[in-house]
């Protein structure tokens, strides 16, 4: 039996490796843990933040980018998602979110506009500006202009029937509760933001504002659109408002207006992103659901609201 470490020991573990599941799918098996903390060498015992679906493997001496490439050899195919980040900090105090395709299910502008028959004219737009082939704003005006006359009895079916993504609500609300400010900024419409902030619990959205005249859309955005500068520029001075460094914040999107800010942020994520965002990205979840925001940060299920 190996002799028992000391607690200065665990202490000395500079970094940590998190594996995270789906929670729909806990395929997380302490076997595996045990290979993967075998593969950092230097490393401190499992720590599980949820049986099945996260834990915690502390280790030292290796490069985080060589930790997490052990890691992913170690479990091979198994749908997992890996981050190795340094111990200290971990907790965010700040978080700038996206809504669509991040927060919320589904692109809402897309929606709408399948409801009111362009369906696949917008959506091929907003793929490619989410591809960052297209500049935002240029693009946001563009699908605007389609739609020109349309009603908007549309926009608050869409809105009404907005659909939380996974985890989405445990993760505002957890990190809300343990002291983090937590806001919501997209290039989406503020009709759909305002009401995700309410059934999400984030103190603040902003977005971009539709101009509407007789219950109809003029085919008009209200300037100035919010896009990829703006969500950087606000989590820079959110972050100076609160006096925080920006080690200390957390941003997570999935498209290329998303990229700025989740490179500048402490811990930036792109959560099921486009191949543009994930690649850029620090860190990436591709596998799990928004809970994997808290177990990134050490939080274990016992500590989530909601």
């Amino acid at each position: 039996m190996a002799p028992k470490r000391p607690n200065r020991y665990i202490a000395a573990m500079t970094s940590v490796l998190t594996l995270i599941a789906n929670p729909a799918n806990p395929a997380l098996e302490p076997s595996t843990a045990d290979r993967v903390r075998a593969a950092l060498g230097d490393a401190g015992p499992v720590a599980w933040l949820a049986p099945g679906i996260a834990c915690d493997i502390p280790f030292a001496g290796l490069a985080v980018d060589l930790a997490e490439e052990r890691a992913r050899a170690a479990i091979g195919p198994l749908p997992l998602d890996v981050l190795a980040q340094p111990a200290e900090g971990r907790r965010k105090k700040l978080l700038i979110a996206d809504m669509d395709s991040t927060m919320i299910v589904g692109e809402t502008l897309d929606i709408f506009a399948a409801e009111v028959g362009f369906g696949e004219r917008i959506a091929a737009i907003t793929a490619r500006s989410m591809r960052g082939e297209l500049d935002f704003s240029q693009a946001l005006k563009e699908r605007i202009a389609i739609l020109e006359g349309c009603s908007t009895d549309a926009l608050y079916k869409v809105r009404d029937d907005m659909q939380p993504m996974p985890g989405a609500r445990a993760a505002v609300q957890t990190m809300r509760r343990h002291g983090a400010r937590v806001m919501l900024v997209s290039g989406g419409f503020r009709i759909f933001t305002a009401h995700a902030r309410a059934m999400l619990g984030f103190d603040e959205d902003r977005g971009n504002e539709l101009e509407l005249a007789e219950g109809r859309l003029t085919g008009r955005v209200v300037e100035p659109i919010l896009g990829r500068d703006t969500k950087l520029e606000t989590l820079k001075a959110e972050a100076a408002r609160l006096g925080l460094d920006l080690s200390a914040t957390m941003a997570v999107g999935d498209g290329a207006n998303d990229l700025a800010m989740i490179q500048a942020a402490g811990l930036g994520v792109a959560f099921q992103a486009k191949p543009i965002t994930a690649a850029a990205a620090r860190a990436r979840i591709d596998h799990g659901d928004l809970t994997a925001l808290l177990y990134l940060q050490g939080y274990r299920r016992e500590e989530f609201v909601g």
